[in-house]
């Protein structure tokens, strides 16, 4: 590990650089997208608070008091929106599992109004608050929800599960997220403040890494974590999926896996595959 060399950072998170064709994996996230959009019952653009990009998406189940999975998009913070993902949900839906995928501001934002990961985190607390106190209005059982994410929404996924829910609102449930599971997941942010392409977007500050690094956190003291990472992904993206196993332990985090051949596009696209071991994965945490 090099985390004084930029170039060698700048190799091991820059994942645009190293997967080529990106570009066909993004256009065609946002065609299927679109097109689960017009299949699907979905209630659009719904508030969960009055901040930048405080909207979510709902997939309703087919069947009334449905597990719920709640997916959040990655982009290093900083990119992509939730309309780029609608497409994990007709599989889900298909399960018979209600969907909720949220939008969050991305950094560094305007400067009157700048955006921070500390910031990020906080709208996805919102977010789930929101869908613990409205989803039954649309079929989702409030007590079966299980956080899944990618990339920096694999960060925001760990993270939700180890929130402290009574300190958000004393009505909460102290477990509001049962589960998560965290797609090609990020729990140390210390490096990406010195990687060139993020350091003055994310623009992290200590204070900030401390506060929104899971693996310098204590295990959370319920739920399970399924860690996953893509085997053709750098070697930084897998030492992150074996940290916060390292940092939590095998109780808190049972499953710790290199899925083979996956790389940090195509591991989005098996997650939304019923066929596929890491969408088993996550219907075994919605059954739980």
């Amino acid at each position: 590990m090099a985390f004084d060399d930029p170039a060698w950072l700048e190799g091991m998170y820059n994942n645009l650089a190293r997967v080529k064709d990106h570009p066909a994996y993004l256009g065609r996230w946002t065609r299927d997208s679109a097109a689960a959009r017009d299949a699907l019952s979905g209630r659009l653009d719904l508030p969960y608070g009055g901040g930048p990009n405080e909207t979510l998406d709902v997939f309703p189940a087919p069947v009334p008091d449905a597990p719920v999975l709640v997916f959040i998009h990655g982009g290093y913070w900083r990119a992509l929106d939730k309309s780029d993902h609608s497409f994990v949900a007709p599989a889900l839906n298909d399960r018979g599992v209600c969907v909720v995928v949220p939008n969050y501001a991305l950094c560094p934002g305007p400067a009157e109004r700048p955006v921070s990961v500390p910031h990020i985190l906080l709208q996805m607390v919102r977010a789930l608050q929101w869908t613990w106190r409205h989803i039954a209005a649309y079929g989702g059982d409030p007590s079966r929800i299980t956080v899944a994410g990618h990339s920096a929404g694999g960060h925001m996924a760990a993270a939700l599960l180890a929130c402290d829910w009574k300190a958000v609102a004393p009505d909460l449930p102290a477990q509001l997220a049962r589960n998560a599971l965290s797609i090609s997941g990020l729990y140390d942010l210390r490096p990406l403040q010195r990687t060139p392409f993020l350091e003055h977007v994310l623009r992290l500050s200590d204070a900030d890494v401390l506060r929104a690094s899971p693996v310098l956190w204590p295990a959370p003291p319920r739920g399970q974590l399924y860690a996953v990472a893509g085997g053709d992904e750098s070697e930084e993206f897998i030492r992150h999926n074996a940290s916060i196993r390292a940092a939590w332990g095998r109780n808190t985090v049972p499953v710790c896996e290199v899925l083979p051949g996956l790389h940090h596009f195509s591991i989005v696209d098996a997650f939304a595959d019923p066929a596929h071991a890491l969408h088993r994965y996550a219907v075994q945490l919605l059954e739980a």
